[in-house]
């Protein structure tokens, strides 16, 4: 009779850890990739200074360095933003190469034909266009930041003849174009999932609205960089 009274003992659904890991993943994507939304719009704003002639872009550019002084030192301001930027890389990359296997893992049955559907297209374009954006990411840092590589072999110890010299070569500007691009698809797609995983597309309106808004940020974005590598190259912008 006792037995018959004694509770079940509380079994875990199958996958619930997983699906719970899921949802983890995809929200440190989302928090990253947003995290990089807002540097990214900085350093835009940073590099339309270039308009503003020599003195201005360069004035930028050092004033970035003493950012929080006398209170931190020299550069440490840009320093604390450039580790909560690897980090934030470091767990964006990380979130989707896991994902990315588990979706893998998940296709236990391979078909001889299979559809070309829309997700799937945009999950490829998300992947390679990372992949694009990580590998453009290396060099930008060696040709501005780490190394200041001049691809015509200048000086580099002025941001403003450096970023010069290495757009007013023609190939330069057309990889730079070719990254922009592949970076504003990321964000197109990219703000999109995240809204989706942040509950933000519980309406068609709601839905309408992400994407309008991802299409925005992608166009201010890809555009907004590409304006002065452009310039550059026409001979708006010049030493």
């Amino acid at each position: 009779m006792a037995s018959q009274l004694t509770p079940p003992r509380p079994t875990l659904v199958k996958g619930a850890r997983a699906s719970r890991t899921t949802i983890a993943l995809k929200l440190g994507m989302a928090v990253s990739g947003f995290i990089f939304l807002g540097f990214v719009l900085a350093h835009m704003y940073g590099n339309l200074k270039a308009f503003a002639g020599h003195d201005a872009f360069n004035e930028y550019a050092h004033h970035l360095r003493e950012l929080g002084e006398p209170m931190l030192p020299h550069e440490g301001a840009l320093w604390i933003l450039r580790l909560g930027l690897i980090a934030s890389l470091v767990v964006h990359v990380y979130c989707a190469v896991v994902l990315w296997r588990r979706a893998a893992r998940a296709r236990t049955t391979k078909y001889v034909m299979k559809k070309d559907t829309g997700a799937t297209r945009a999950s490829l374009m998300m992947r390679w266009g990372g992949v694009t954006i990580l590998v453009f990411l290396v060099w930008h840092l060696l040709n501005f930041t780490i190394g200041k590589v001049n691809p015509q072999g200048g000086a580099t110890n002025d941001p403003y003849d450096l970023m010069v010299d290495t757009f007013d070569l023609w190939w330069m500007t057309l990889i730079y174009i070719v990254a922009m691009l592949a970076l504003g698809a990321h964000l197109h797609h990219g703000i999109w999932s995240a809204a989706q995983t942040l509950g933000w597309t519980g309406t068609a309106a709601k839905r309408q609205r992400a994407k309008v808004f991802g299409f925005v940020i992608a166009l201010i974005v890809s555009v907004g960089f590409s304006l002065v590598p452009l310039a550059v190259l026409a001979g708006i912008i010049t030493k």
